[in-house]
């Protein structure tokens, strides 16, 4: 699978994430810090490709 961009975004209650690219709909992370954001994001997008497949997620 190519490199997935994701952008992490402050807000006043945290963090949220979301990847460049997907046209399926909406993945999205959030967390208290950078990093819980990038790693709930991460595991959304797993989540994701585990149940409809990667050809669905680009």
């Amino acid at each position: 699978m190519s490199p997935v961009k994701i952008i992490i975004e402050q807000h006043e209650d945290g963090f949220v994430g979301y990847p460049l690219g997907f046209k399926a709909g909406a993945i999205v992370g959030q967390g208290e810090t950078y990093e819980e954001a990038l790693a709930d994001t991460r595991s959304a997008i797993d989540f994701f490709i585990e149940h409809y497949g990667a050809a669905k997620f680009w």
